[in-house]
């Protein structure tokens, strides 16, 4: 298999000459690698400075006199004895009264009748004959002139019974005869109400206790007098970017169409997608995938505009 060592001449060119550089090549170079000049940025580090925002002075504050308030109990009006009549207290009490008394009495209680009713018989049953109202079975106005069976007369009599009459009577009946009785006839009561002494009418001392009143004021605790104070100075932090290590054109291992294929440049493409950096993973190196490379050399302080091996090793692919 043959092996190939590619190098951007063209640019190497142009880059040494606007440097002054020597036209030189890349040192230790192996047989399968191409290199380019690339431009390698300065190294910038953020440090952080104090400088003085306000300088130190002072002030004079006038501090005011304080007072305290005092409270003090002033006597209005001494204590007193004054007399007072306690009235008499009473009770309502209700009590019952006979006011007449149980007795006996005898009381008459008359006779108890009911009345009834009763069936009198007024006319025994018999038997009789009664005139009929026709034949049954048999049809005179249709039976023949030849006929032996009709009858000649043409009447009907019946044998009947007639059953006894009876009549109700209302009659009245002793229950209970004529008698006498004592009765008990309750005590006739009545309820008075009537007002009982409880406690009698009296006259209790009653000691009036003097009278005071609380006075505030205000009390002076020391004299108003005035105070330096001290007014620090104040500080405020300043970044300074300062330049660690200072860029230039240098030769970095790079891939290129001789030592990458298809499927290395669709890796690529997947992990600047990966990155953050969209672009459509079809194996062609094209302006989309020069403009998401460069974009995520710029973030991460790598050398822009070559596919370095730096950059290939900061999206975490490994070629070998």
């Amino acid at each position: 298999m043959r092996k190939y060592l590619c190098v951007s001449v063209a640019t190497a060119a142009i880059a040494m000459v606007a440097h002054g550089q020597a036209a030189d090549m890349p040192p230790n170079a192996n047989a399968g690698e191409c290199y380019a000049r690339v431009l390698v940025p300065d190294t910038i580090s953020v440090q952080s400075e104090q400088v003085v925002d306000r300088e130190a002075s002072y002030e004079l504050k006038l501090v005011p006199a304080t007072y305290e308030t005092v409270t003090e109990e002033r006597l209005v009006k001494e204590a007193s004895t004054i007399y007072k009549m306690v009235p008499a207290v009473y009770e309502t009490v209700t009590e019952t009264i006979i006011v007449e008394p149980e007795r006996e009495e005898s009381v008459v209680v008359p006779a108890q009748y009911e009345t009834y009713t009763e069936q009198v018989l007024v006319r025994e049953a018999y038997t009789t004959w009664k005139k009929g109202d026709g034949l049954y079975g048999r049809d005179r106005e249709n039976v023949s002139a030849n006929d032996t069976i009709a009858l000649a007369t043409g009447e009907l009599l019946c044998r009947v019974e007639v059953p006894a009459e009876y009549e109700t009577v209302t009659k009245t009946r002793l229950v209970s005869a004529e008698r006498t009785e004592v009765q008990i006839i309750p005590a006739v009561t009545k309820t008075v109400t009537k007002e009982v002494v409880v406690e009698p009418a009296r006259v209790e001392e009653e000691i009036v206790p003097a009278v005071y009143e609380t006075v505030t004021r205000q009390q002076l605790v020391t004299e108003a007098f005035e105070e330096r104070i001290e007014i620090p100075a104040t500080y405020k932090s300043v970044e300074k970017r300062v330049v660690t290590n200072a860029g230039g054109l240098e030769w970095r291992q790079v891939l290129c169409e001789t030592n990458a294929t298809s499927g290395t440049i669709s890796s690529i493409q997947a992990a600047l997608t990966n990155a953050g950096y969209q672009v459509p993973a079809d194996g062609q190196f094209g302006p989309a995938t020069l403009q998401a490379m460069e974009a995520f050399q710029r973030a991460n302080g790598l050398p822009i505009g070559y596919l370095t091996m730096s950059t290939v090793d900061a999206l975490g692919l490994s070629l070998s």
